[in-house]
């Protein structure tokens, strides 16, 4: 955008109206370092055949070959040369073919007390070998988390618990809501 051969205007002043310092129009991008380049070049290599590491496992992996860097380094020079790991999702979200779909009991309902409506949830925490799995009893009110449990596996025994323990010190709900279907 800035013309250093322009009649009539000035290079500080192209750069007054482009909103950018002399300064950056002058300087001069440094590349990459040689021993980055190299690096990124092992990177690559390793990918190649380990694609679902990340840049943890990259980063010991270099580490185990003599290269003194740490992650975040290794993290910066993946997202430099396009590399992200490929890993399994577990699939939380498939409801069971067989399971009735209620109707959306709370589009205009006003929550005004405690133990009115609660909901619950389950999310996935990824582990270094597989998921754990968190469920949460929530109240919508006070939004204060009731009971909660974690599980290695996908099964609906410490969803079930959690529930139980919520009834156990809060009574029953008026409304029960999961985003389950």
């Amino acid at each position: 955008m800035i013309e250093p051969d322009h009649e009539r205007l000035s290079i500080r002043r192209q750069c007054e109206l482009v909103s950018i310092s002399r300064a950056s129009f002058y300087r001069q991008p440094a590349g990459e370092a040689p021993e980055n380049l190299e690096l990124m070049r092992i990177i690559d290599e390793a990918f190649m055949e380990m694609p679902w590491y990340g840049s943890r496992q990259m980063a010991r992996h270099l580490w185990r070959q003599g290269w003194c860097v740490g992650r975040k380094r290794v993290r910066r020079l993946m997202r430099k040369i396009g590399l992200s790991p490929i890993y399994q999702v577990p699939k939380t979200s498939e409801p069971h073919p067989q399971h009735r779909i209620y109707p959306y009991l709370l589009r205009h309902l006003s929550i005004g007390r405690p133990d009115k409506v609660w909901c619950a949830d389950v999310t996935y925490i990824p582990m270094r070998r597989g998921f754990l799995y968190l469920v949460a009893i929530m109240d919508w009110f006070s939004r204060k988390v009731l009971a909660w449990r974690l599980s290695n596996t996908m099964d609906t025994d410490f969803c079930v618990a959690a529930l139980e323990e919520a009834i156990a010190r809060h009574g029953r709900p008026d409304i029960f809501n999961t985003d389950s279907k």
